[in-house]
């Protein structure tokens, strides 16, 4: 009777097991690295919702701004009228609104000079301070006064568009050396201590 020989088993050496460790940790080092990035991505995307939220705030303050302007007229050619401290009929070219100028000292926001609207429906505090474009106090069509003008020109006529008429808040239309432009500057403070800053020009 023939015997046959059983072949030899050959030794398990773990080497799969030490592969699959290594496949293991790369992959746990992978979704760690993509959690992080998650986080990252949604944390970016919430301050750009704050501070957009915060930028749109600025559209109460600048209406705010334009209604004041057009209610008072005849206080609009000296600093500070009647107690409204937040307006002022020279441009103050010594103060930095925004806070970005280090050589000229910061205007200040923290006291009860500017306009403050309170807050909106998102939580953002909203302030606004006006300066008229001018040198000095006093009617803008005074030599002297130095204002800033609209390079605009008066435009009358029946072939002429609204859209292209020249007109002051009061939608009359006048000549450029009688229109006075007006800086309105908003700061919108919001939860998160997102601060934004919105500037327009009026006339």
């Amino acid at each position: 009777m023939k015997t046959l020989a059983r072949p030899m088993l050959r030794r398990e050496r773990g080497a799969i097991l030490f592969i699959a460790l290594i496949v293991l940790v790369a992959m746990s080092l992978a979704g760690i690295a993509l959690m992080r990035s998650v986080d990252t991505n949604v944390l970016i995307a919430g301050n750009l919702a704050f501070r957009q939220s915060a930028t749109a705030g600025g559209d109460w303050g600048i209406e705010a701004a334009r209604v004041w302007l057009m209610g008072n007229p005849a206080a609009l050619n000296k600093d500070q009228p009647d107690g409204a401290q937040f307006y002022y009929a020279t441009w103050q070219e010594s103060l930095d609104l925004i806070g970005t100028n280090p050589a000229i000292k910061d205007y200040p926001w923290d006291t009860p000079l500017p306009m403050d609207l309170g807050f909106d429906s998102a939580g953002n505090r909203v302030q606004y301070v006006i300066h008229r474009l001018c040198s000095k106090e006093g009617p803008p069509t005074e030599s002297g006064v130095g204002c800033v003008r609209s390079a605009l020109t008066k435009l009358n006529g029946p072939n002429i568009p609204d859209s292209q008429k020249v007109k002051d808040m009061n939608d009359t239309n006048q000549q450029p050396k009688s229109v006075a432009l007006y800086r309105v500057t908003v700061r919108i403070t919001g939860p998160r201590n997102t601060v934004s800053y919105v500037q327009t020009v009026l006339n």
